[in-house]
């Protein structure tokens, strides 16, 4: 089965609009868990512009009052990043391309041109015991530069995927990740996927690439929780992975 992970950057983004506090981050990961997520993401950026740093302090926090669930960061392995993840020892890091002034991840890496960098960054995290894994764009050739570099699993970027579905584009889009998937289990990697993932794409890209460990997905279920709330929205999303 694969696990769902909820993304709550954007529900920090809307409580960040307002001085009043909500939102709350918290109560909606309480939320979350409560109606069967089996982890929380987040992805701390450095102008805060979302997730607060003071927010992974209180998820980490949070997340020992329910100790069958995951916590996973993402960001770039500045030297500040990777000691707010020493500090917090969540059990999932997401190493991910991003420029600060990305609104959002839109790449995965180059990871010839960042050997070094992800080598010694994995290496912390290791050291540790915190489980890595390298976001990752749909191409086959880099599951085993990410074995190379020592993570332990590949996140395949399904934003070209679901910006096309239903159309050709994205049925190449699939096939790709479907590929890609493939080499990433023949590297001894597992696979996490993420981005524009919702409702009505999910079923096909989970038929498609069944060996799909996790997906964390945070923009639909919040647009879906609008409409039926979050709990709601999180039993819908985990019965499509059931």
């Amino acid at each position: 089965m694969t696990n769902l992970s909820v993304n709550l950057n954007a529900v920090a983004m809307l409580r960040n609009r307002r001085d009043v506090g909500w939102p709350s981050v918290i109560n909606i990961a309480k939320i979350a868990l409560q109606a069967g997520a089996d982890g929380i993401t987040v992805h701390p950026r450095p102008d805060e512009r979302h997730i607060r740093k003071s927010d992974v302090y209180d998820l980490s926090e949070l997340l020992k009052d329910y100790p069958q669930k995951e916590f996973n960061i993402e960001g770039y392995p500045t030297s500040d990043f990777l000691a707010l993840v020493s500090e917090i020892e969540p059990h999932q890091v997401t190493f991910v391309p991003d420029d600060p002034a990305q609104a959002t991840s839109d790449h995965g890496w180059d990871i010839d041109a960042n050997v070094e960098l992800l080598k010694a960054s994995i290496a912390k995290m290791k050291a540790l015991n915190i489980r890595t894994s390298l976001f990752i764009d749909e191409d086959p050739k880099m599951p085993p530069k990410a074995n190379i570099v020592g993570a332990d699993r590949v996140e395949l970027y399904t934003g070209p995927y679901g910006a096309k579905f239903m159309l050709p584009e994205g049925d190449f889009h699939l096939d790709r990740l479907r590929i890609t998937a493939r080499a990433a289990n023949a590297a001894g990697l597992k696979i996490n996927a993420g981005h524009d993932l919702t409702l009505e794409n999910l079923p096909a890209f989970i038929k498609a690439v069944p060996n799909v460990d996790e997906v964390s997905i945070g923009h639909g279920i919040t647009s879906d929780a609008l409409f039926v709330g979050f709990a709601e929205a999180v039993k819908r999303y985990k019965a499509v992975l059931e």
